[in-house]
């Protein structure tokens, strides 16, 4: 029973003792240490004991914020101060009338997510990540089939004062172009502004080019793509390569542009595109005009021309209002011309926010089945 009540009172004691250790040890953490050489010399030992017992407790600090430093340095690090990302979601619904497939309504979604990082300020590495299923209808939208896809991955760089260099993969070799239109329709087939061939629009795989700022308004590119994941290679005789170049030129109000392409394939063909612009001097009153028009020379194959016609008012109430007309891709020579006419208006409902409405009639080989569409666009950006 004694053993018993001894280890009662221990038990006792114990957390008592433990609720003294607090307030000596936020005692000695705020001792004045300049102070130490005017304590007498009757409180010596005592001084050096509070004094031991500060700098332990010091170095035990020190140790604790030095640990909370490398972490922080951690997750400071994780990224490049100068890394951004925007992420941008589009969502459709509409129908196309004249085809059994377009009769229904239909919904699709695009996703997309920019990295952008500078090493020197003055250079750009880009990646872009995109998902969706958007492949019906003149849904300008992502078609990856509900995956996230690596888009296009890049590295543009300055050379000297007037030269811009950029390398990368999956990417158009016309990236650096300036090519002349201002005309921005959400369709898939009018968006290209009538040199969807001549621009290097589809990216073969490796991709690089070139800008050079001659002056005077006047820039001058060159553009390469080529599948290098083949056992081809790269500019050899049995591989596929595109490779062309731009001349530009943009005054206050007006622009031009000449693109010329080789596009190597079972029937190597050349293209030359021509496209200009003219943009009022007050937005709204009336609309700046964008036209392209190219030319096809195949090897073998007959002759293609595409030609485009675009009209916008970027001040038209509180949003932007655009039609346009044009080929529905190249036709050959002696082919019937098929047409695609189109209007559309975008309008911010804030500023990561927008809808545009769009219509648009696709001629067919007969008057009676032109296919009319309808549909809806809202984008978000954030």
């Amino acid at each position: 029973m004694r053993k018993f009540m001894k280890l009662f009172k221990s038990l006792l004691v114990a957390p008592a003792a433990l609720g003294l250790l607090a307030p000596m040890s936020a005692m000695a953490n705020e001792i004045n240490l300049t102070d130490v050489s005017s304590y007498s010399s009757s409180q010596e030992v005592e001084t050096i004991s509070e004094f031991n017992a500060a700098k332990e407790l010091a170095v035990t600090n020190s140790r604790v914020d030095g640990l909370e430093s490398r972490f922080n340095n951690f997750e400071a690090g994780a990224f490049s101060e100068t890394t951004t990302a925007s992420f941008s979601a589009d969502f459709a619904i509409g129908a196309e009338d004249g085809t059994d497939a377009g009769d229904s309504v239909q919904a699709y979604y695009g996703f997309q997510i920019d990295l952008n990082t500078s090493f020197t300020g003055e250079d750009s590495f880009d990646v872009s990540i995109d998902a969706g299923n958007g492949s019906a209808f003149e849904y300008d939208l992502n078609s990856t089939s509900d995956a996230l896809k690596v888009d296009g991955i890049a590295y543009t760089f300055p050379l000297g004062d007037k030269t811009t260099v950029f390398v990368g993969d999956e990417m158009d070799g016309s990236t650096l172009y300036s090519t002349a239109c201002v005309y921005g329709g959400p369709s898939n087939n009018l968006d290209d502004c009538g040199n969807g061939s001549s621009a290097m629009g589809v990216g073969l795989g490796t991709a690089a080019g070139a800008s050079y700022d001659i002056g005077n308004g006047f820039t001058a590119a060159i553009g390469y793509t080529g599948n290098g994941s083949t056992t081809n290679g790269l500019l050899t005789a049995e591989g596929y390569d595109v490779y062309g170049g731009q001349l530009s030129y943009a005054a206050d109000s007006y622009g031009a542009s000449v693109t010329y392409a080789n596009v190597e394939s079972a029937d190597d063909t050349t293209f030359w595109g021509l496209n200009g612009y003219w943009t009022p001097s007050e937005a709204g009153s009336m609309p700046s005009v964008s036209v392209g028009y190219e030319m096809g020379d195949p090897t073998t194959a007959k002759d293609s021309t595409q030609w485009f016609v675009g009209l916008q008012w970027d001040e038209a109430g509180p949003g932007t209002f655009g039609t346009a007309i044009g080929t529905i891709g190249a036709i050959t020579d002696d082919a019937p011309e098929y047409l695609m006419y189109e209007a559309f208006y975008t309008y911010e409902i804030n500023d990561g926010m927008s809808i545009t409405p769009l219509i648009y009639i696709k001629e067919t080989a007969s008057s009676d089945d032109d296919l009319t569409g309808i549909m809806v666009k809202t984008s978000f950006s954030f």
